[in-house]
């Protein structure tokens, strides 16, 4: 059987059904359809609310119907269906929050904004009210009445009991809301009449509800002036006058006084105190507001009354929202979006400033530091410079990638903000005056070594730099093969200088800026002829000279001349490249911590086309995550595992091969300034002596780097270090180990200048063999000394005398050689031909000029380098 008060809640819901239909039908279908679209942004907001009541309304009927329907079959089949179907007990839930909504979202938000223009005309607006308030609150008054009686009369151990109890929990909840939320209502209502117009113009919003009026309960403001203060569920407002600050709850931090009668507000731009002689009236501030803080950030209404939410009271310290600055400074009217922590940008986050600027990455304390991108407009052109770097407390410090909108892009290390220590710049090639640097900085200039190309006048230049100007001793080679060695100052060639010619000529004096003769000075032929004296130029009118031609000379030294080398004393070797050895240093000073190993290593980037994608694929997606075996605990701990000779060789070869080990990354960029200074234009002859030192150096500085790594690792865990190797071991290891491991990545230019300096031995060489190709047959099995007994007769035109001397040593038979013989003659011609390759790899010199008779040797052509 079904009891009384199942009967009565089909009642309820059937008048409530028929009462919202009515309420649809004669009030909020009417307010939605009849008047016209409204013009101005209060009334579309209106209708747009008024629409969403509707919508709630509806949402509410259906509900209301379906719990209906369950009722009714409770009702007619009481032995089949049990208590627990009814939807009132089985989605307490559901149907709460539909009721939620219906009056929060709805009634609270839109009929009270109608009521604010209807002060001569309240009755209208009470009765519109109490029409749509009344029903529901009758509604769930007696939702409450029936299911607390239904929980008494069904018993104790019912099975159903427990679910009557939690509903009409939910619904008292339900009744307490509702109070709550009228009481906010008609307390907002009275205060926006408190108010003077400007600041009541600003703060009246359809959905903004005062929680507290310090009128109530007194505080005193402090650090900041306010006559009055006012909580809002989204907005604490201080008021001075017609005056006021506005400060989003979302953005407000609360820490309690010491001494029990004072708050403490932090806020992004603003820190203030709240004070209060009564201790009871700062508990009921403090716990208000950070009550109004949770409930802000969590976006929804504390339920069924404020700080009664699920979720912990306390606020949490770091939070996400979006604030625009407005104090004087460098974040003046920018936007930032992103993490916050106690007041300040603190996590990922986006910078956005009026005149175009934004940087996306990581923030600490305010400032931009870690990885992150800026984009900072051109003045003069719709162009951007992009800046994809390392940051420290607020300025580019680290290696970085930099786009200009010159079509310039600069790879290399920053501090405070300009370039410093190793970098690339390097224009488009269809920048209008292509260049390239390769070298050090210093406080955002050129200074210390470095290599510069400019492709326009077809020259390299490989020296010292200072302020930004060629400075200090140089080399400079350009495309014709000229090469000069001398002293620059302000970019300016001073005193006296070698240069060296493609023909193997040498002058010794003083030069102009385009390598022109001019003032004392020497000239040394490649004959051995000199020229002493003054040299000058005039436009249009070549070179001239004033001085004495020495004939009698003899042929100068190789070696002063063609293979004459530069730059061996004028830049020490271990000083060359200190910016790119010098952050690996510091990254295993620092104990190679994983968060610093892009901004000291760098970060690499597999194409142009990577390169230039959105901010946020390179915040989140650069190479070094993409690679688990990176990570510096698996390098470290394969270090240890690798310390054997055999194992250690494998396991550097890998390291060096991987662009994403340290060591890897240190070669990659030895490379980069291998390949500026020694390829294309710098690839001369009178430079292999400079690249030979150099790569020597890079295998001792790669070696000295796994050490320091080795250091680290043992260090990490906990066991002694190694102890200081002596200069015999290490170069046995940087010469046996290293080197050949590092030399094929330096292959490609080395064996480009090797060959220009050898040039011209193997051009003799290629003469020479030449001219063995035209010599007969006879002459040149003697010149390879094949045993005559191994002769092919058959294939020789012979004297007569040759003939019949041979003929004893050869086998009877047809075809006058037997085959027999063949594997004889083929032993024979590849002895020979070892022999002639012996001879090439021992340069043994030229050999006499061949005559006309029985004289067997090459001509005097012919060199065997």
């Amino acid at each position: 059987m079904c009891s009384p008060e199942e009967a009565a809640l089909l009642r309820l819901e059937e008048v409530f059904l028929a009462t919202l239909a009515r309420i649809n039908s004669l009030v909020l279908q009417p307010l939605v359809t009849a008047a016209p679209e409204p013009s101005d942004p209060q009334g579309r907001e209106c209708l747009r609310l008024l629409q969403q009541l509707h919508g709630s309304s509806q949402q509410l009927w259906e509900v209301m119907e379906e719990s209906l329907h369950s009722l009714q079959e409770r009702l007619c089949h009481p032995d089949s269906v049990g208590l627990e179907s009814l939807l009132l007990l089985r989605r307490a839930d559901h149907v709460l929050q539909v009721h939620v909504d219906e009056y929060w979202r709805a009634q609270r938000k839109v009929l009270r904004q109608l009521l604010w223009g209807m002060s001569s005309e309240g009755s209208v607006g009470t009765a519109l009210v109490q029409a749509l308030r009344q029903p529901l609150t009758h509604h769930v008054q007696q939702y409450v009445l029936l299911l607390l009686s239904l929980s008494e009369t069904i018993g104790e151990h019912h099975p159903s009991r427990e679910l009557v109890v939690h509903t009409a929990t939910l619904f008292g909840d339900l009744q307490s809301f509702m109070r709550q939320a009228l009481d906010q209502a008609v307390a907002t209502q009275a205060l926006w009449h408190t108010l003077s117009s400007r600041p009541r113009d600003v703060l009246c919003t359809p959905a903004r509800r005062l929680l507290q009026d310090s009128q109530d309960v007194p505080v005193t403001v402090t650090l900041l002036r306010a006559e009055r203060v006012l909580l809002f569920d989204d907005a604490l407002v201080l008021l001075q006058g017609s005056n006021f600050h506005t400060f989003d709850l979302k953005l407000v931090w609360v820490d309690p006084g010491q001494d029990g009668c004072t708050s403490h507000l932090l806020t992004p731009e603003e820190e203030f105190s709240f004070s209060s002689k009564d201790p009871q009236g700062q508990v009921v501030w403090q716990r208000k507001v950070t009550q109004a803080v949770c409930q802000a950030l969590r976006g929804k209404k504390d339920f069924p009354v404020l700080g009664a939410g699920l979720e912990a009271s306390e606020a949490p310290a770091c939070r996400s929202a979006a604030y625009t600055f407005r104090a004087e400074g460098r974040l003046c009217e920018a936007t930032y979006e992103g993490e916050w922590c106690r007041g300040r940008p603190h996590g990922k986050g986006t910078l956005k400033w009026p005149d175009g600027r934004n940087h996306v990455g990581n923030f600490c304390q305010g400032l931009e530091h870690g990885f992150g991108i800026r984009l900072v407009p051109r003045a003069s052109e719709d162009k951007f410079d992009c800046y994809k770097c390392h940051w420290w407390e607020g300025s580019m410090n680290g290696y970085g990638i930099c786009e200009y909108g010159t079509d310039k892009v600069y790879k290399g290390y920053f501090q405070a903000g300009l370039r410093h220590g190793f970098g690339v710049l390097e224009s488009t090639p269809q920048a209008p005056q292509p260049c390239k640097y390769t070298g050090h900085w210093e406080r955002g200039q050129r200074s210390g070594y470095g290599v510069e190309e400019d492709s326009d006048r077809g020259e390299r230049y490989i020296g010292m730099w200072q302020a930004d100007q060629r400075h200090g001793p140089g080399v400079m080679v350009t495309q014709a093969g000229i090469c000069y060695q001398g002293t620059f100052q302000a970019d300016k060639m001073v005193g006296p200088g070698v240069l060296l010619t493609e023909d193997d000529s040498l002058y010794e004096g003083t030069f102009t800026r385009d390598l022109t003769l001019v003032g004392k000075g020497k000239v040394t032929f490649p004959n051995g002829f000199t020229l002493e004296g003054s040299f000058g130029s005039e436009a249009g009118g070549g070179l001239h000279t004033q001085g004495i031609l020495d004939t009698a000379a003899l042929p100068p030294d190789p070696s002063c001349t063609r293979k004459r080398q530069l730059g061996l004393c004028a830049f020490p070797v271990e000083s060359r490249w200190q910016g790119v050895y010098g952050p690996f240093r510091d990254f295993v000073r620092a104990g190679c911590p994983a968060e610093l190993q892009e901004a000291l290593l760098g970060f690499h980037v597999q194409s142009s086309k990577e390169l230039r994608k959105s901010q946020e694929y390179l915040c989140c997606e650069r190479s070094h995550s993409e690679d688990s075996a990176c990570r510096m605990e698996d390098i470290l701990e394969e270090l240890l595992q690798h310390r054997e000779p055999k194992a250690l060789q494998q396991c550097l070869r890998k390291a060096l091969s991987n662009w994403l080990h340290p060591l890897g990354k240190v070669l990659r960029t030895l490379m980069l300034t291998f390949q500026a200074t020694y390829a294309g234009i710098g690839a001369n002859k009178h430079l292999q002596g400079l690249a030979q030192e150099e790569v020597k150096q890079h295998a001792q500085e790669l070696w000295a780097a796994y050490r320091g790594l080795l250091q680290v690792a043992l260090q990490r865990k906990g066991q002694a270090p190694e102890e200081d190797e002596d200069a015999e071991t290490r170069d046995l290891q940087v010469h046996g180990l290293v080197l050949p491991l590092v030399l094929p990545s330096f292959y490609s230019e080395l064996f480009t200048l090797y060959l220009l300096l050898h040039e011209r031995e193997d051009s003799l060489y290629s003469q020479g063999i030449a001219h063995l190709s035209l010599f007969p047959d006879t002459k040149l099995l003697e010149f390879l000394d094949v045993q005559k007994h191994l002769w092919p007769l058959k294939d020789l035109k012979l004297t007569t005398n040759q003939v019949q001397g041979w003929a004893r040593y050869l086998p009877q038979g047809e075809g006058g050689l037997s085959l027999s013989w063949a594997p004889r003659i083929c032993s024979g011609f590849q002895a020979a031909l070892s022999r002639l390759t012996a001879a090439q790899r021992l340069q043994r010199g030229r050999v006499g000029s061949c005559g006309d008779g029985g004289d067997t040797r090459p001509p005097a052509s012919f060199c065997l380098p």
